[in-house]
């Protein structure tokens, strides 16, 4: 009998045998995850090859990106559809990018553009974001867009993409870092999707806080013109505040400095992880009980968050080259070609970790959320940062000889709509500014950009229709998104998975994106 709800096609059969074998596993005796990852190596079928990439640099666009204002302008369309930018040809025969991206415009033939991803007809952030950050096309089983953004999926969660990496890429190699890591700022890092879900909490991502906090009571909007505040730089004079003519504290978005990670914030699901005493403490304690222990799982997930704790602190006190987010390490110029800035500083430290041996970095980039003031914001912040930054990180990894064996993806959680559209006509921000249109949330259609570990460069997949609202050929899935990282990395199609309870899943739930390998 098929449960209700339950997809047949993501679990393999397991047969008696096999079930008393995994049974009488035990905490004394060999792990688990030893077991399946001898069993569970990728095997490719005959013909088949894998990409090249060790590691994997997500750059997340929170909020979600205007498909016009990037890499799908639409200059034919009317004036309340094709918005107020230009194009700029790109080094590729007949194809434009927006015109403020034209340092990507010239090093087009180094990376390749999906233009027809697809969300599944859901155009709330709760939802895009899960269904973006693991893989998905459903929301869990009695979840909603609603009741998905509380935080309490808990273990019925479809794990992270960050989370199967960090799981289909074990073997035996350790940094000294958790496997994946996502940075710069901790109150951007409360999102469904990212935990590990059916794997366990000890395949949830660190998130690690490397930028100054952000005072602004809603982040949201082009940063640092968000929805709580103009711009902190037309006029230094005025005092922060919530008044008419008063910013809100946004010291941070003229402060971009990184400083070093706190070992005592790190945003990991396990308990006082800035005291290792108090954790060998409550480990042993744990211990002395290893039949209750043992039924729950708590000592080897206590024992996992321990050694992540540990191993963090003390890359995080390593001193000089040794320490992947000093920053001080690197030369003023590269320092330049990746900008002073938040962007460009997260991409320098993302090139760190993987080159220090993390498997999955991701860097988060708020401030894509423009439903209001968006061509002012986005000409001249958020797409000049990119262009500069994303350029310098491409040309930092080529001459390194880094971009072959790390494969960079980028994207928002959603697109815009094709139509400019204020989200509240007539509304004003904290200091009485009037706010101009923007675009709404569209999750028919986004763009997505791939580059290095294995995909073809050059390559412009998919088109959408004259007004950039659906796609007008194949349209390629979350699902689709997830495989193309996964096969990239080498795993393979017939990998699978396993919950606390043993259960076998099927990692792949869509297919590597062929057009881009």
């Amino acid at each position: 009998m098929t449960r209700l709800g339950c997809n047949q096609a993501e679990h393999f059969p397991v047969g008696r045998r096999e079930l008393l074998k995994v049974g009488s596993m035990s905490l004394l005796g060999t792990g688990l995850s030893d077991v399946l990852r001898l069993e569970a190596e990728a095997v490719a079928s005959p013909g088949q090859s894998f990409g090249t990439a060790k590691s994997v640099v997500f750059i997340y666009q929170s909020g979600g990106p205007s498909q016009h204002e990037t890499f799908d302008p639409k200059p034919a369309a009317p004036e309340e559809y094709r918005g107020e930018y230009s194009t700029t040809q790109t080094k590729l025969p007949g194809v434009n990018f927006c015109e403020y991206l034209p340092k990507l415009a010239a090093r087009a033939d180094r990376f390749s553009i999906v233009r027809t991803m697809r969300q599944h007809f859901n155009s709330c952030h709760g939802g895009c974001n899960y269904l973006l950050h693991t893989g998905t096309t459903e929301l869990p089983r009695g979840e909603t867009n609603a009741s998905i953004v509380r935080g309490q999926i808990g273990s019925h969660a479809w794990p992270s993409i960050s989370s199967l990496v960090s799981y289909g890429k074990e073997d035996g190699y350790s940094s000294g870092l958790p496997n994946a890591i996502e940075i710069p700022r901790l109150k951007n890092m409360r999102y469904p999707g990212r935990e590990g879900g059916l794997l366990g909490a000890q395949y949830d991502r660190v998130g690690i806080d490397l930028a100054p906090t952000c005072h602004a009571p809603d982040a949201g909007g082009s940063c640092p013109n968000c929805y709580s505040h103009d711009d902190p730089n037309l006029d230094p004079a005025r005092a922060p505040g919530p008044g008419p003519n008063a910013w809100w504290d946004n010291s941070s978005c003229r402060d971009p400095s990184f400083h070093l990670p706190n070992p005592g914030q790190v945003d990991i699901s396990s308990p006082v992880l800035s005291n290792r005493v108090s954790l060998r403490k409550q480990l042993d304690t744990l211990q002395r009980d290893l039949d209750l222990a043992d039924k729950t799982g708590q000592v080897k997930k206590w024992d996992m968050y321990r050694q992540q704790a540990l191993d963090f602190i003390l890359a995080s006190r390593r001193k000089g080259a040794a320490n992947p987010f000093d920053l001080s390490q690197e030369s003023e110029a590269t320092r330049k070609l990746y900008g002073h800035e938040e962007w460009g500083q997260g991409f320098l430290v993302a090139r760190r970790l993987i080159e220090a041996g993390v498997r999955m970095v991701q860097v988060t980039l708020r401030g894509w959320d423009t439903h209001q003031n968006a061509f002012r914001d986005l000409k001249n912040k958020a797409l000049p940062s990119l262009d500069h930054c994303l350029s310098g990180f491409l040309d930092d990894l080529e001459q390194r000889g880094l971009l072959d064996e790390t494969l960079i993806v980028m994207c928002g959680e959603m697109g815009r709509t094709p139509k400019v559209q204020p989200i509240s006509p007539g509304g004003k921000n904290a200091s009485g500014e009037i706010f101009t249109p923007g675009r709404d949330h569209w999750g028919h259609v986004f763009p997505c950009f791939y580059a290095g570990g294995g995909i073809q460069p050059g390559r412009v997949i998919g088109k959408t229709d004259d007004l950039g609202g659906y796609p007008d050929d194949v349209a390629y899935s979350t699902e689709d998104f997830a495989a193309t990282i996964f096969h990239c990395l080498g795993i393979g199609p017939e990998r699978e998975f396993h919950d606390p309870q043993g259960r076998p899943y099927r990692i792949y739930r869509g297919t590597p994106i062929r057009a881009l390998l």
